[in-house]
């Protein structure tokens, strides 16, 4: 087992340094790790406790549980701070014609993002990585989906995800291997849902979920709680985590509260250190062989405008002034009602199935396409918001509630965004955080190929609204953020339209990679999470071969 050095003075080298311990960090570390190579870890945020998060979830004041606040109950390091709303911290700015449109939720903490996720498991279609080529949009991948469907199948395993085996029920079919588990079963409403609305074209279709329906490697089966957004109380539903756990009993060496803010280069360009704080505000660094930047495709950016060196005036691997650009989410909407009759969502894991029908189509050279994910969040707070406006109380209040509860339906659309150079990550000029460090500015727009997206999904949950007989049918105006944070490290096979090629290795540096979802060219209408890990995945096996090349 080889493990990081240490010096006296706390600075460390390591065959591999990896900077960010969320689900791509953690699992290539694991991965890197278990090749017999040293893999040291430096995590911004602090380490956290499963249990202590659950009692913080359930002492939660109801407003904040109302309105979805999945940030405030995890603790921040003052020296690392992640975005808020409950209050607005206003760690991350925006600006531009979506301002609203990014607002990211997510966390800087050991185990990264995953500790609140849906746990959606979804694959870019073969097309989504050729948008160029077949609906002259957007851009195409430098690599193509059979180069990376391997990957899927190994992340899907490290995962344990759950999804259908029936190709007929999944999105994409083209698969050269089953899930490692059958899909979680549908409650009534999913059931229903389908029996309702696919006759007509809408193809409600099971979640691949990064949940099990068996025991899976040392996690136990999903039991229903339905709160794993915010945090899954028994650990069934995949974390980041795992992966850490899994790196250190290996050798890896994760170091939490280490805020890294300078990169350093030598003469031919290689990444030699990286600078870190402790939670003192110490200064240490780390020398290695590889680095991998992991930190998110907000956060990794900032980091390489933020280290721009004399070699590097522009920032890390930006000499062509593309970090940064193409940001992109899942901007999205709700539309909610009244179905006339009891479709009783609420009961298992909180979204287990999803309307594809719009995922593809001729369409998509003039428009996003869409997802609808009938939400089976439980809807009791909701139901409960809606009657004490009404002023009942009593029996009356009760049973408004229950009705409510029963009938209610949540419909959450994505929309499928395009690659934009002005879509942009630049750090504050203002704004600093503890450190000293700037803070992240955030330009966006999400475009009219969105906007004529978001009209045309209009249209269809209107159609689904009359097959239930919708009372109380609302669609929300303005486009959320789906914390799917994509580009600001963008993939290609020009280095002078792209930051990282098709191993997500860097065009500017032989020996630093930026994997996961700040690589990725486009943006599919789905979850981004398990392209991320498979992207991960495919980073880790390109920095064994250096590795096993001898190249330091």
């Amino acid at each position: 087992m080889r493990t990081p050095d240490f010096d006296a003075n706390g600075d460390a080298s390591a065959d591999v340094v990896i900077v960010g311990s969320g689900v791509v960090g953690a699992m290539m570390a694991d991965q890197l790790v278990a090749k017999g190579h040293s893999v040291l870890v430096l995590e911004a945020g602090p380490r956290i406790n499963r249990g202590q998060i659950v009692e913080n979830w359930r002492n939660m004041p109801f407003q904040n549980r109302a309105g979805s606040d999945y940030q405030g109950l995890y603790p921040q390091s003052p020296l690392a701070p992640a975005p808020l709303y409950f209050p607005e911290n206003n760690y991350v700015q925006q600006f531009g014609p979506s301002a609203g449109s990014f607002s990211q939720g997510y966390l800087r903490v050991v185990g990264g993002t995953t500790w609140h996720w849906a746990a959606s498991c979804w694959r870019h279609l073969p097309v989504d990585m050729q948008m160029q080529s077949a609906y002259g949009v957007g851009r195409d991948w430098p690599i193509s989906y059979e180069e990376l469907e391997p990957y899927y199948c190994l992340a899907e395993e490290e995962m344990g995800v759950a999804g259908p085996h029936d190709p007929a029920l999944q999105s994409p079919s083209e698969r050269s291997r089953p899930y490692p588990m059958d899909m979680i079963p549908w409650n009534y409403g999913d059931i229903r849902f389908a029996e309702v609305v696919n006759p007509h074209g809408y193809r409600l279709v099971p979640i691949p979920q990064g949940r099990n329906v068996r025991p899976w490697q040392g996690r136990p089966a999903c039991c229903g709680n339905n709160n794993c957004m915010p945090i899954c109380p028994i650990g069934a539903m995949y974390n980041g985590i795992h992966h850490v756990e899994s790196a250190e009993a290996k050798g890896a060496k994760v170091l939490a509260e280490a805020v890294v803010y300078k990169i350093d280069t030598n003469e031919e360009n290689r990444i030699t250190e990286v600078h870190w704080f402790d939670a003192d505000k110490v200064s240490h660094k780390a020398s290695g062989k590889m680095f991998v930047l992991a930190c998110n495709a907000l956060e990794t950016p900032r980091l390489l405008l933020m280290a721009a060196n004399e070699r590097n005036p522009q920032g890390i691997a930006n000499s062509t002034d593309q970090v940064g650009r193409y940001m992109m989410d899942h901007s999205g909407f709700h539309c909610t009602f009244m179905a006339d009759e009891p479709l009783w969502t609420g009961r298992g894991p909180a979204q287990s199935s999803c309307m594809v029908g719009p995922r593809d189509g001729d369409f998509r050279s003039e428009y996003s396409s869409n997802k609808v994910i009938l939400n089976n969040l439980s809807r009791v707070e909701a139901a409960t918001t809606e009657a004490l406006k009404q002023g009942l109380v009593g029996r009356a209040l009760d049973d408004e509630i229950r009705r409510r509860t029963i009938y209610g339906v949540d419909l959450s659309i994505s929309l499928e965004p395009l690659p934009n150079p002005n879509n942009r990550v630049t750090l504050s000029e203002t704004r600093r955080d503890e450190l000293g460090l700037p803070c992240p500015d955030i330009h966006y727009d999400v475009g009219e190929y969105v906007h004529k997206g978001a009209e045309a999904s209009h249209r269809q949950l209107e159609f689904i609204g009359k097959l239930f007989g919708a009372a109380e049918f609302h669609i929300t105006e303005d486009l959320n953020a789906n914390n799917h944070i994509m580009g600001g490290t963008i993939m290609g096979a020009d280095p002078r339209t792209s930051v990282v090629d098709g191993d997500c290795r860097t065009h500017d540096h032989p020996n630093l990679w930026l994997p996961g979802g700040g690589a990725m060219p486009s943006a599919s209408v789905v979850n981004s999470t398990l392209t991320m890990v498979a992207l991960g995945l495919k980073a880790a096996d390109s920095v064994a071969k250096e590795l096993g090349r001898g190249n330091a």
